[in-house]
């Protein structure tokens, strides 16, 4: 961030002051700067599209309920509505027309055009590195994730910026064998982009839901150790998103999971719904982040923690105060690393993507 938002009560703090802080001595780190250490990360969807995109999906994906029919106010997964303004080509939807008297239309995901906006507005904004989600590629959406992979790449070379794979094994059954064969036979032929990113020499590859405490993610621990084991045996450093309370094994962490995460070259935990005001940010800097990177520097783990824009329904972002707290917090921490959660999760109300700025852009 090169400046707090306007109405903020905190000094401004630019980009380049924040990664000096992340890569000096004090933090510890057990790798040096590289394309995520000393880096700041977004995690980036990519998972929006609409009927004539000429996706393989063909489909209002993540921006409908019923995904057949377009978006309109009773059939909407919408939490905030993009700006779209920068966009050369978006999709009509049932939506009243905006307050300006502009149509209601929304982007699609499949478009080069839209994923080259979103890694040019990265590089706008000095962020470094995204994480491209990849769920299951065996169901449905695979092909649409596997074509947008390919256009993420391109906009990353374009933009100067680095982008990895990092996949999300929620509802993946088969994850153990399928995760394995996708890297082999699909993914891994992108660390030859340069703009691939490299930590320590070698390509990262993200893992997300090790150990959480639900029923999407059912593994247990040795399924979990082999797969991240494999990865490193492929010359892969392997960043974890793991659960937030990770280092006790309460909580959304399942029990007996220690080896696993001790096994990560790098450890994300999730915040998002954990905090939700500046308090709650100074507690957990207390009381988990402080504790986390103790551990992580204990094991030579490098440590990147979630720092999340605020809800926007709730009104937790305060003009970028809330945010701001976290990049203060997690600074002074000596973390090595920050992973923004998310870039462009409209439908979820955590994106720090552009969005509508006034009601005259909303419908």
């Amino acid at each position: 961030m090169t400046s707090v938002m306007s109405g903020s009560a905190l000094a401004a703090v630019s980009s380049s002051q924040l990664m000096s802080a992340l890569t000096t001595p004090a933090s510890a780190a057990a790798s040096p700067p590289g394309d995520v250490v000393g880096k700041i990360t977004v995690g980036y969807q990519g998972w929006f599209a609409a009927p004539g995109d000429t996706a393989p999906i063909n489909a209002w994906w993540h921006w409908s309920a019923n995904n057949t029919q377009p978006p309109s106010p009773s059939n909407t997964t919408i939490v905030a509505w993009p700006d779209t303004r920068e966009y050369t080509h978006t999709y009509p939807t049932n939506y009243a027309n905006l307050r300006n008297g502009q149509p209601a239309t929304l982007f699609s995901s499949y478009d080069q055009q839209t994923i080259d906006t979103h890694f040019r507005w990265m590089q706008e904004n000095t962020i470094d590195t995204a994480a491209l989600q990849r769920f299951n590629p065996n169901s449905g959406e695979g092909p649409t994730r596997d074509a947008i992979t390919q256009k993420v790449r391109t906009a990353a070379e374009n933009h100067n910026t680095k982008f990895y794979i990092m996949y999300d094994v929620t509802d993946w059954t088969n994850m153990q064998g399928e995760i394995k064969t996708d890297w082999t036979t699909k993914m891994s032929t992108h660390t030859t982009s340069p703009a691939y990113a490299k930590q320590n020499g070698k390509p990262v590859v993200g893992i997300w839901g090790f150990g959480f405490n639900d029923p999407k993610r059912p593994f247990t621990p040795p399924p979990c150790l082999e797969v991240i084991n494999w990865f490193k045996n492929q010359g892969c450093y392997v960043m974890g998103g793991v659960p937030t309370h990770w280092r006790t094994g309460t909580e959304d962490s399942r029990p007996g999971f220690t080896d696993v995460y001790h096994a990560f070259n790098m450890i994300s935990p999730w915040m998002v719904g954990r905090i939700g005001n500046t308090a709650d940010t100074d507690r957990f800097h207390t009381n988990v982040n402080t504790p986390d990177q103790a551990d992580c520097n204990t094991h030579g783990i490098d440590y990147q923690p979630c720092v999340l824009p605020g809800d926007v329904t709730t009104r937790q972002r305060a003009h970028g105060d809330f945010m701001w707290r976290q990049f203060y917090n997690m600074t002074r921490l000596g973390a090595q690393a920050i992973y923004i959660s998310m870039f462009d999760e409209y439908n979820e109300g955590n994106q720090i993507a552009k969005t509508a700025e006034t009601l005259n852009t909303v419908p």
